[in-house]
């Protein structure tokens, strides 16, 4: 039987994932309606039978989507086997408003003398509903952080909103339906206001806060509409008003002090006695600055207990969560009125077994709560987030009880779409670490860290774990939603700054005056890699085809800053970041610099060739096929020898050169032989940092070296990604020596444990060990290359991946020299299975079973 699921909409277009009971399905053909009416008595938009695999992110050529309306959308489907799948349930659009319907106001509390200030602000009105309703919409957002609240009741579940873009031209709004929220006669709109990272502390070690402005403001419209068609629109405007409120004091990298006893009953429903509270002032705010959110949502994700109650040495008492997670603590409490209670936050303990924040830098990471004097007060945070697994208690009315406090995890609100479990335990803990250090990272941009005063989304770490997150959640909107403010914070020049949202241009060095200082290979490259990496995993075009002129732009900046437009040696540049061949005390790694910046030049120029070809830009394709020719071969001339041999004699510079394709066929199997070497000098170890180490495993296992792989990947002492695990790690380190082998902490200025740039390891365990990828030519899932390439001693491996075509899954095990593979290929998508003895199997969607014998 044929039939739909997981059915969505969204700027790249429709998906639909197709169920059936047969084998080797494909979808022949498609029709899609949209209509005003939920039965569908009538349609605006009717494609008629088209004849189409396409399932992922299909377009609807000449739809015009009413503006300001709720409209329902449904699918019907034809396979190869003559069944159809009846028409899907009706899906729900809230459309936008256009331009021309914005009739609300920015308000605001504030004065420009509060631009020290980090006050959780309320704002409020009442209004009158006289009749029964049919729908009620409202799109809000704000300069700042807010939450809704509708007569007495938080408007959706989102945390954080509107989030982080570039607020100068891009502000998010969001839209909910609540049109269960209203009734009959008067009701209360109202919002809590906060700092942010609108008017916060940002980039704290620069000692910047006000960085879009310095007064927050709230934006509402509410669309009501009534059975005889009337509408009625509620705005933010003067008629407003706004008071102080219990939360003193919230910010971002600090925490919040909340005074119950200064909490307002009944501030957010009607009937409200508001006479002491301040008429709102309007601020002039462009409308064109206003844009659909187009990311998931911050939401709640999980709610850990505490796993263990800590007297340290120096006497703190401290909750261990058990988990490096972010979000926050919500505790119940009870006490008199005017008891406090204390939290501070800290990743780990120090060799000691002592509370440690130092590597928090300024950043304070402290809850304060003022009791009011009520039985089993419950409390959590509104405007900040912490990045932690210990808790110091350091002053709560009465007995502390582990089953008071639970630790709530948030995150972008990306679904989990990767499965991964093996034979060796601390390699099924390496992906469990990698998993919660995307979760901890990926809270509406793609941060370093979470933690410390810092938290920006750095480019370099951003590409270089892209591909790997595709394994482990959904995050193609989440990249699209970060990659159009890539976009807008990219210079004139094609120059792509170290952080997005960028507020670090101009304030990297002291004497900064040239804008190509912040911009720097491996970073800017998150341009073209991230788009790419996406363009892989999901297969959609419109998203890759929205950046191209972006990628275009940052590679012509590479050109026309590099020496004769083909060896970039002319900037500054961070390198092989934090690789430990560097010299001591610095962080840039050994690696000369321009190798690296001419290598990420190629890669990038490479993706760009191969973009415009599916773009259909052919004249751009031979224009950058021919300038990657030519960077290869100056590449070759500047770092190798004519003997073959590498100027640079670093790991890392062996691995971008195989890795990108940079190395001469002459003298390929002298730069292997040139990295095996390295690695045996090391004692069997990696040196490298954030740019070497993503590709090290593959390079190895591509070039007929998959033992040295997992031998690399299986190390268990310093350094290595399993070491971090034998120190208690439970997400991946931003060091490999953030705690050394003698218990004492690589240093207190930067030294994150939750930083997923190692993690980036995790695409090896999904495409070689479990052995899941997609095909290059047919991207997104709809040829899958199951090639498992067993090692390590690793005797079995299961995982899955969510494709946007449905579930692939492979188990594979070996017993007396036999290896055994099962895997199920999802419908209209199709396979080729490659045993380790070399035998192919192309199959269509469906499940499956093969053997060999392998030597062991």
């Amino acid at each position: 039987m044929l039939s739909l699921s997981h059915l969505g909409y969204d700027s790249s277009g429709f998906s639909w994932i197709i169920e059936s009971d047969r084998t080797n399905v494909v979808q022949t053909m498609y029709q899609l309606q949209v209509s005003l009416h939920q039965d569908f008595t009538s349609s605006f938009y009717d494609t008629g039978e088209i004849s189409s695999c396409s399932s992922v992110c299909v377009p609807a050529v000449g739809l015009d989507l009413p503006s300001s309306e709720t409209v329902y959308w449904r699918v019907k489907v034809w396979d190869n086997h003559d069944e159809d799948s009846g028409w899907s349930d009706p899906q729900v659009i809230i459309t936008n408003p256009n331009q021309k319907e914005w009739k609300a106001k920015f308000i605001t509390p504030e004065t420009s003398e509060d631009a020290s200030l980090a006050k959780g602000k309320l704002l409020r009105k009442e209004f009158d509903i006289d009749s029964e309703i049919t729908r009620a919409t409202v799109y809000a957002t704000a300069l700042g952080i807010y939450e809704l609240h509708i007569n007495g009741q938080r408007v959706g579940d989102a945390l954080l909103t509107p989030g982080w873009t570039e607020y100068e031209e891009r502000l998010l709004y969001q839209t909910w339906d609540v049109t269960a929220l209203l009734k009959k006669g008067k009701n209360a709109v109202g919002a809590v206001l906060g700092s942010g990272w609108y008017k916060g502390d940002l980039a704290g070690w620069l000692g910047r806060r006000n960085i879009y402005g310095d007064r927050n403001a709230f934006f509402m419209q509410l669309d009501i509409r009534y059975e005889n068609d009337k509408k009625q629109v509620e705005i933010t405007n003067d008629n407003w008003k706004h008071s102080d409120g219990p939360i003193i004091f919230s910010e971002l990298y600090h925490g919040e002090t909340y005074d119950a006893r200064e909490e307002k009953h009944g501030w957010n429903t009607a009937d409200y006695n508001d006479n002491s509270w301040t008429k709102a002032e309007v601020l002039d705010v462009d409308y064109k600055k206003l844009a659909p959110q187009d990311g998931q949502l911050v939401k709640r994700q999980d709610i850990l207990p505490v796993k263990e109650i800590i007297v340290t040495p120096e006497g703190e008492t401290v909750l261990d969560f058990g988990q490096n997670l972010v979000g926050w603590v919500r505790f119940t409490v009870s006490g008199k009125k005017g008891d406090t209670v204390k939290l501070r936050h800290a990743e780990v303990l120090d060799h000691n077994g002592n509370f440690y924040t130092a590597n928090m830098r300024d950043a304070r990471n402290e809850i304060l709560y003022m009791l009011k004097g009520d039985k089993n007060e419950v409390f959590e945070p509104h405007f900040t987030f912490q990045g932690f697994r210990y808790v110091s208690v350091d002053e709560w009315p009465g007995t502390i009880n582990p089953e008071d406090f639970k630790a709530v995890v948030i995150h972008s609100d990306m679904n989990r779409v990767g499965e991964f479990e093996c034979s060796h335990e601390l390699l099924n803990k390496l992906h469990h670490n990698i998993l919660w250090g995307l979760k901890g990272n990926f809270v509406d941009i793609p941060t370093d860290c979470p933690q410390r005063d810092e938290r920006l989304g750095w480019t370099g770490d951003a590409q270089v774990f892209a591909r790997t997150s595709t394994y482990l959640m959904d995050t193609r909107t989440f990249f699209i939603k970060w990659l159009r403010d890539l976009r807008i914070s990219q210079k004139e020049s094609g120059a792509v700054p170290h952080v997005v949202p960028d507020i670090l241009s101009g304030k990297f060095t002291e004497d900064d005056v040239n804008e190509n200082v912040d911009s720097v290979s491996g970073w800017g490259d998150a341009a073209v890699i991230c788009p790419w990496a996406m363009w892989l995993a999901y297969g959609d075009k419109k998203a890759l085809g929205e950046c191209y002129e972006s990628m275009k732009a940052w590679v012509d900046f590479i050109r026309n800053r590099a020496t004769d437009g083909l060896i970039w040696n002319t900037d500054f540049q961070l390198g092989d970041w934090v690789a430990l061949d560097a010299k001591e005390g610095s962080y840039f790694g050994a690696t000369a610099t321009d190798l690296i910046a001419t290598a990420y030049y190629a890669k990038s120029t490479e993706i760009l060739a191969k973009t415009a070809e599916i773009l259909g830009f052919y004249d751009d394709k031979v224009s950058y096929e021919s300038l990657l020719k030519n960077i290869k071969d100056a590449y070759a001339k500047e770092f190798f020898s004519h003997t073959g041999r590498l100027v640079s004699p670093t790991q890392t510079a062996h691995i971008l050169s195989l890795a990108f394709d940079m190395t001469p066929e002459d003298y390929k199997k002298r730069t292997i032989q040139g990295l095996l070497k390295l690695i045996e000098d090391n004692d069997g170890h990696l040196t490298t940092g954030f740019l070497g180490t993503p590709y090290f495993c593959q390079v190895l296992a591509d070039n007929g070296c998959l033992k040295n792989a997992y031998d690399l990947l299986l190390k268990e002492d310093y350094p290595s990604w399993l070491y971090q695990i034998t120190k208690g790690a439970t997400t991946v380190w931003e060091h490999w020596d953030g705690i050394k082998p003698d218990g004492s902490m690589w240093s207190d200025k930067m030294n994150s444990f939750n930083h997923y740039a190692y993690g980036s390891v995790g695409e090896f365990l999904y495409r070689v060990v479990a052995g899941i990828d997609t095909d290059l030519e047919r991207t997104g899932y709809k040829h899958i290359v199951i090639k498992p390439q067993p090692g390590g001693g690793i005797t079995h491996t299961r995982a899955k991946v969510l494709t946007p075509y449905g579930d692939a899954s492979i188990k594979w095990d070996i017993k007396n020299s036999v290896f055994s593979l099962n895997a199920v290929i999802p419908h209209n998508s199709s396979a080729t299975i490659t045993m380790p003895d070399g035998t192919k199997n192309d199959v269509g969607s469906g499940a499956y079973s093969f053997s060999c014998k392998i030597d062991q």
